[in-house]
């Protein structure tokens, strides 16, 4: 008889092991099942969570799309430029047609026919300012801000997609050398890495925003 007992012991279910370290440890098998209530429910929160994220078009960044399935081809024409700042225009386009057709899902093109999305845009401000200075009180940092007017407008029934009319973008920048000037078009003209890396960062801050619904 004691090895017959000592051998079922041995054989005792996952669960009733559970249940006799639970009782070990002082909790009784009202407690132990109030444990796995909670847990279960826990685990129904959770799947819930998911589902309904999911259900409302939120994706991990660079790894899902808040764009309709239709659209397959999107059309960028150059922004309008309502800055005294020459050529801002084109290279920021550039830049934002690049950065989307980098993603790997889209046909990016300059028109605004034949094609399944457009996406336009307005310039609307530039600014610079120095946020640090020297102990002789040359400014030493810089923080451009680029201020514009987007939209992406669903050509197959006109419908926007995303808006953002007063889209702001600040990018902070050490002073070259020499740099002084608080003019964009000086700054911009003593730094040309300062004015590739700002449109640069403007424009995979913009794709990223409208792709994933920010």
């Amino acid at each position: 008889m004691w090895l017959y007992n000592r051998t079922a012991n041995k054989t005792l279910s996952g669960c009733a092991a559970r249940r006799r370290s639970s009782e070990r440890m002082g909790v009784g098998p009202q407690a132990h099942q109030d444990m796995q209530t909670q847990i279960s429910k826990t685990l129904a929160v959770v799947m819930a969570f998911a589902l309904a994220t999911t259900a409302c078009g939120y994706a991990l960044a660079g790894r899902g799309s808040f764009l309709p399935a239709h659209v397959q081809v999107i059309g960028i024409p150059t922004f309008t430029n309502l800055t005294p700042y020459y050529e801002l225009d084109q290279l920021l386009t550039e830049k934002v047609r690049a950065e989307l057709i980098g993603r790997g899902r889209y046909k990016v093109v300059p028109d605004s026919t034949g094609v399944d999305a457009v996406l336009s845009g307005q310039i609307t401000g530039v600014n610079i300012t120095p946020v640090s200075f020297t102990q002789e009180q040359q400014a030493s940092r810089y923080v451009a801000t680029v201020t514009a007017n987007i939209e992406l407008r669903d050509t197959m029934d006109n419908s926007v997609i995303w808006q953002n009319r007063s889209l702001t973008f600040r990018e902070e920048f050490d002073a070259a050398s020499g740099t002084s000037a608080l003019d964009p078009t000086a700054f911009f003209g003593q730094s040309s890495n300062a004015l590739q890396r700002l449109s640069t960062e403007f424009a995979q801050t913009l794709v990223s925003s409208i792709l994933e619904a920010f």
